[in-house]
C-alpha cells in the first residue's frame, strides 16, 4: 500500500507537528479542526515551526514553501473521505477520541484506509471498537516536538492486522524517516509505561518538600546523564498531557506509581501547563 493522501485530526502542539512531518515528506495533508479560529492557529503554528527550521539551516525556503503547499485545512470531516491514512491527534479525552473514530468510520470510503491515534496512553482497542474496521486501527504515537523527535511508537491492539502494522511501520521508517518501535496495547505502551511513574515520583518529591525543582532536575542531569531533568520534562511535555496519561494508566492498573500527584492536578486546574502556556513549574 502506497500512502499519499493523509489527514490529521487536530492542529494543537502534536497535531501541527505531525502535519508538518507528513507535508515535509511529500504527502498531501488535510488538517481537520473544530472551527476556523483553530485552523488559523494551527496553520500559524506550522508556519512558525517551518520558519524556524529555515533559520537554523535545516530546511531551505523552497522546501518550506512546498510543504506549506501540500497542507490544507478544513472544519468538515467529510472532506477526509478519500484519505488513505488518518492520524487522530485530538485532546486526551477518551470519549472525544471514540467519537472521532466513529465519524471517520462513516466518512472515510477507502476500505484499505488506516485509522490511527496519536494517544500517549489510552487503549487503542477502545477506538478500534468504535469502528466497523477494527483490524485497520492502531496507535501511531509521535513524541514532542514531532518534527524533531525521531521516535514513533507503533501500537497494535488485539484486533490490528499484522499487515496494517507492517505497512505503517514501513511508512514511518521509509517515508517519514523516523525510527519506529512496536508496542502492544498496554497502559503507557513502552515509553510512558517507564516515563510516567518517574515523572509522577519527581513531582511527589517536589510536592513533599524533599528537594527543590532545581535540585531534582540537576540530580538527574548530573547524576544519571539525562539530557533534561524530570520537572523540566513535565513542563515540556505539558502538565495536562502528563496528568491525562497518569490518570489513564492508574485507572487501568491501579499502580500507585502512576497515581497523579495532587500538585500536578492543581496546576492543571490553574492552567499552568508548562512551556505551551508560558508557565508551569518554571516560567517561560
Amino acid at each position: 500500500m502506497s500512502i499519499q493522501r493523509t489527514a490529521v485530526i487536530g492542529s494543537g502542539l502534536m497535531g501541527a507537528g505531525i502535519a508538518e512531518v507528513l507535508a515535509k515528506a511529500g504527502l498531501d495533508v488535510i488538517v481537520r479542526e473544530i472551527n476556523d479560529e483553530a485552523s488559523a492557529a494551527g496553520r500559524r503554528r506550522i508556519e512558525k515551526s517551518l520558519a524556524k527550521a529555515v533559520d537554523k539551516g535545516k530546511l531551505d525556503a523552497a522546501a518550506r514553501d512546498a510543504a506549506l503547499g501540500r497542507l490544507s485545512f478544513t472544519t468538515d470531516i467529510t472532506d477526509l473521505s478519500d484519505r488513505q491514512l488518518v492520524i487522530e491527534a485530538a485532546s486526551e479525552n477518551e470519549d472525544i477520541k471514540k467519537s472521532i473514530f466513529s465519524e471517520l468510520d462513516e466518512v472515510v470510503t477507502d476500505p484499505e484506509a488506516i485509522l490511527a491515534s496519536n494517544t500517549s496512553s489510552m487503549p487503542i482497542i477502545r477506538f478500534a471498537q468504535s469502528t466497523s474496521r477494527p483490524e485497520r486501527v492502531l496507535g501511531v504515537h509521535f513524541f514532542n516536538p514531532a518534527p524533531v523527535q525521531p521516535l514513533v511508537e507503533i501500537v497494535s491492539s488485539v484486533t490490528t492486522a499484522d499487515s496494517v502494522r507492517d505497512t505503517v511501520t514501513g511508512f514511518v521508517a521509509e517515508v517519514l524517516g523516523k525510527n519506529p518501535i512496536q508496542a502492544q496495547d498496554r497502559p503507557g505502551f513502552i515509553v510512558n509505561a517507564l516515563l510516567i511513574p518517574y515523572l509522577c515520583s519527581a513531582v511527589r518529591m517536589l510536592e513533599s518538600g524533599f528537594a527543590t525543582k532545581e535540585d531534582i532536575d540537576a540530580g538527574m542531569v548530573g547524576g544519571c546523564a539525562h539530557p533534561m531533568g524530570p520537572i523540566s520534562l513535565v513542563d515540556l511535555v505539558g502538565l495536562d498531557t502528563c496528568l491525562y496519561a497518569a490518570q489513564s494508566m492508574y485507572a487501568e492498573t491501579g499502580d500507585p506509581a502512576t497515581q497523579p500527584p495532587v500538585l500536578l492536578s492543581r496546576m492543571v486546574d490553574a492552567g499552568l501547563l508548562g512551556v505551551k502556556s508560558g508557565r508551569g513549574f518554571y516560567d517561560y
